[in-house]
Formats: structure tokens, sequence, C-alpha cells
């Protein structure tokens, strides 16, 4: 059975805007009232998840979307980094932000790597794939998450190096889709703001 995931990156957060590692903080007020006034209506889907983070489950209730939390979907873990800036770590440390930013299997903030991050969604893709293929799955899965977790989906997708990930720009609020054909996953779209229009079918 053919399969569609379309996947949403959450709204904005402060830590974006900082540009620092995040914890679980909430979305800013403004992404809120942003939401509020959305007029996107999704698409119909069979499943609804969004990562268990306060900020995906933040933009799913503004979307209107009844999901349902999945582990899979959660954060890259930054470890000893959640909070801090980029800049500040790179002025007390250069080497390890240099190391973490080439090399995916690293873990200098003792987290998760981006390697790590990839095999994990790469099996959750498989999951999916693979209950869709046995006729046990919905056609059409709506999934609320990071931009690191479509990063890594569209690489898996693509079968590029995880060298690429620093690559692909995701921006807040915006709708990236997958189809699964039976055999192998196909990026349909990329990185699509959220638009009236992204409710076709």
């Amino acid at each position: 059975m053919p399969a569609r995931l379309t996947l949403i990156s959450h709204a904005p957060t402060p830590a974006q805007r900082d540009a620092r590692f995040p914890a679980d903080e909430p979305l800013e007020e403004s992404a809120l009232l942003k939401l509020s006034t959305l007029t996107w209506q999704p698409p119909r889907a069979q499943h609804v998840l969004a990562a268990p983070e306060l900020r995906t489950q933040q933009t799913a209730a503004a979307l209107h979307l009844a999901a349902t939390p999945a582990a899979e979907l959660r954060d890259l873990n930054h470890g000893i980094w959640q909070g801090r800036t980029l800049d500040a770590l790179y002025a007390e440390d250069p080497t390890s932000i240099a190391q973490w930013l080439s090399d995916p299997n690293s873990t200098p903030h003792s987290g998760e790597s981006i390697a790590a991050l990839i095999t994990r969604v790469e099996n959750w893709l498989a999951k999916l794939a693979a209950l869709a293929t046995e006729g046990k799955h919905t056609n059409h899965t709506i999934a609320i998450t990071h931009p690191a977790v479509i990063r890594a989906a569209i690489l898996h997708t693509l079968n590029a190096p995880p060298q690429s990930f620093w690559r692909i720009d995701i921006a807040p609020l915006t709708l990236t889709d997958l189809r699964h054909n039976g055999r192998t996953w196909t990026l349909r779209s990329i990185a699509d703001l959220l638009s009236p229009s992204n409710d076709e079918q």
C-alpha cells in the first residue's frame, strides 16, 4: 500500500531566535499569535503524531491537530549544551564545535550524535513503510517535529551522506512531503510554507 508522510516543523521558539541549543521551552508568544490567524487547513490524514516536547505539542494544538506523542520524533539530544548559545560555546571551546559540525559521529556535548539521529529516523521510516506495505497502517501520517528530524528524513530519502545534514535549511512552520511507493521513499516537496494550497491531496 502506498504511504504519504507530511512532516511539519514546529513554530519558532526563543532558542531558535537566539541561536541557542534548545531545552524544552515553549513557543514564542508572537508565534502563537501567528498560528491563531493561520488559514492553513491540514490535509486529510489517518494518523497524526507529534514529538513529545512542549514546542511541538503546542504547534500541533494550535494547528487543531489531535496528535499522539511519538518518542521517535524527539529532537536531537544536545546534552550539556542545552540552553547555551552557539557563540558562547564556540568562544569557550572552538575545537569541540568544529568537531561536532564536521564529524556526524561526534558527541562533544555528551548527547546524541547526528549519525545516531539519522539512524533513529531511518528506523522509524522503515517501520512506517513496512506497516504500509503490509496493509496494516493507514496511508497518510502527519508528524509535527523538529528541523533536525526532518533533515534526517530527507537525507535518508535521498540516500545522501550524513555530512550533508547542515546543508538543509528547514524553517519553522514549513511542510515537507514524502511518499512511499511500496519500495522506497521519495521526496515530493521540501520546506513549503504552510498555506491554504498545502491541503491538496
